[in-house]
């Protein structure tokens, strides 16, 4: 079979994708980014945004399948392709990074969030052992709320075990984070700084005592704070400016949330990932 991939609203490398990619070479069939001037078999169309056009040109195949949450909220991977190591060279990803989740979903109802409502509640995803493979030591996880999963928290032990360098690119909830908590993630080898959610103005001293407490347990990096644009851009900016007057360790991003600020949401596009067809 020749099969086509097709990123409808994103350049950013689509864990989806990379998984329909292995699983079909794995079964022999060539794979490449669709072409019009090719003829496929069959082509994934992968849409994370609702609020972006559609692919609108004649698709050159016999089959064609969309997936994403641009598309379809509820639809996933069969069990066989979302289990499979992704293609990293899809992307020309190093062969030291890898992508994925350990846990799905989240138990926080945020106004501008669509994971509970596609996801459900926290749960069990993976094994930080089934992401972590073929030598990759660098790995970007994109986990909403690990540290409400004692499954999670486990596999942060896990990770500290096995020496890993990790990112939990969608932000830790600082609320979460207690004493014990904070001298695990102290140990953890992080790629380049913890982040968190700093989406309010209550989570602010959420986020100084959570940062307080990891400190005194020995962190001496960076910490980098999404701090989400709705309606009040003062309000917005003065979170991101109190970071930013705390010195060098501090960063924070201003990203905003569609129907709300009109502009691009917080996640990236490859934090829809594995278990849903385009995220």
């Amino acid at each position: 079979m020749n099969i086509g991939l097709l990123a409808v609203d994103s350049r950013y490398p689509n864990l989806a994708l990379m998984k329909i990619s292995s699983y079909h070479k794995a079964q022999g069939n060539r794979v490449e980014w669709y072409s019009p001037l090719s003829r496929y078999d069959k082509v994934y169309l992968a849409k994370v945004f609702t609020f972006t056009p559609d692919y609108a040109y004649f698709l050159n195949a016999d089959e064609a399948e969309r997936g994403g949450t641009g598309y379809d909220i509820g639809k996933v991977l069969p069990p066989e392709i979302d289990r499979a190591v992704p293609d990293y060279s899809l992307y020309g990803i190093d062969k030291r990074t890898a992508y994925g989740f350990l846990t799905r979903g989240c138990p926080n109802r945020c106004k501008w969030c669509v994971v509970p409502q596609k996801e459900g509640n926290i749960n069990p995803y993976m094994d930080i052992e089934e992401i972590a493979v073929e030598g990759r030591n660098r790995i970007i996880l994109m986990d909403n709320n690990v540290l409400a999963s004692d499954y999670g928290l486990g596999q942060i032990e896990k990770i500290v075990r096995m020496g890993l360098r990790v990112d939990f690119n969608q932000g830790l909830d600082a609320r979460l984070v207690t004493d014990e908590t904070a001298k695990l993630l102290a140990q953890v080898k992080w790629l380049k700084h913890i982040r968190f959610g700093c989406d309010t103005q209550a989570q602010i001293a959420e986020c100084e005592r959570a940062t307080a407490l990891i400190d005194k347990y020995g962190y001496k990096g960076e910490y980098f704070f999404y701090c989400i644009l709705l309606n009040d851009f003062e309000e917005s900016f003065s979170r991101v400016n109190h970071w930013k007057q705390k010195g060098r360790r501090f960063s924070a991003l201003l990203p905003a949330v569609p129907g709300f600020a009109q502009s691009q949401p917080k996640h990236s596009p490859m934090a829809e990932g594995p278990g849903r067809l385009g995220r």
